[in-house]
């Protein structure tokens, strides 16, 4: 991938944010590649992506590795840019520091998204967008469900730990690690994530 520059553009979005769609992972639950379900007529890992390009435009990252040409090929025309993280089976981790290796020298911030949060709107990451840039030195992470997790947006000083991370445990980690600094947006649609079919066919109405 060509290290990405910093770009202008009329998305609402600081310059210096990055959106990381995270869609890399085997989906061993769900039996088949969960990334390219339809969910209301495209493949779930489409409508992340235009999710994040509708909020940050070309600076908007795929982190594909699970069949990534096909999961690539669902997302065209890409207006950002494509990571293959080929360690995705070793868990969620990989994916976010890949994502987040290929910005870290242009990027004050990311938007960690997941490809399997469907229910989640353009409004919803404007929202936490402008939370974040009244004070982009904290974290702004979503709240759902009694609990604190992605979307999420972490400033750069935070970046060594999230490369930092191992297995499958994504971010949250992180989140526990510096409770005080957290601004929390609250987003109920982001509580309804796919693992299974079954999960998928009880929002896909």
């Amino acid at each position: 991938m060509t290290r990405p520059r910093p770009a202008g553009g009329n998305e609402g979005a600081p310059a210096g944010l990055f959106c990381i769609v995270l869609a890399a992972g085997a989906a061993t639950r769900f039996g088949s590649c969960k990334q390219l379900a339809e969910f209301r007529g495209q493949p779930l890992v489409a409508r992340a992506m235009r999710l994040a390009e509708a909020v940050t435009g070309e600076r908007s990252l795929l982190v594909a590795g699970n069949q990534w040409p096909l999961v690539a090929a669902a997302c065209a025309p890409l207006q950002g840019y494509l990571v293959v993280n080929p360690d995705f089976a070793t868990g969620l981790a990989g994916s976010i520091a890949a994502g987040v290796a290929a910005v870290a020298t242009v990027a004050s911030g990311v938007l960690l998204l997941m490809a399997d949060q469907p229910l989640v709107e353009p409004e919803q990451l404007r929202g936490m967008v402008e939370a974040w840039s009244r004070n982009p030195h904290r974290i702004v992470a979503s709240e759902y469900a009694g609990i604190e997790g992605p979307p999420a947006i972490f400033p750069a000083d935070l970046f060594p730990e999230l490369l930092a991370l191992k297995g499958d445990s994504g971010a949250r980690s992180v989140l526990r690690a510096h409770p005080g600094s957290i601004t929390r947006f609250s987003c109920p649609a982001a509580a309804s994530d796919i693992d299974t079919p079954a999960d998928l066919a009880a929002i896909d109405r």
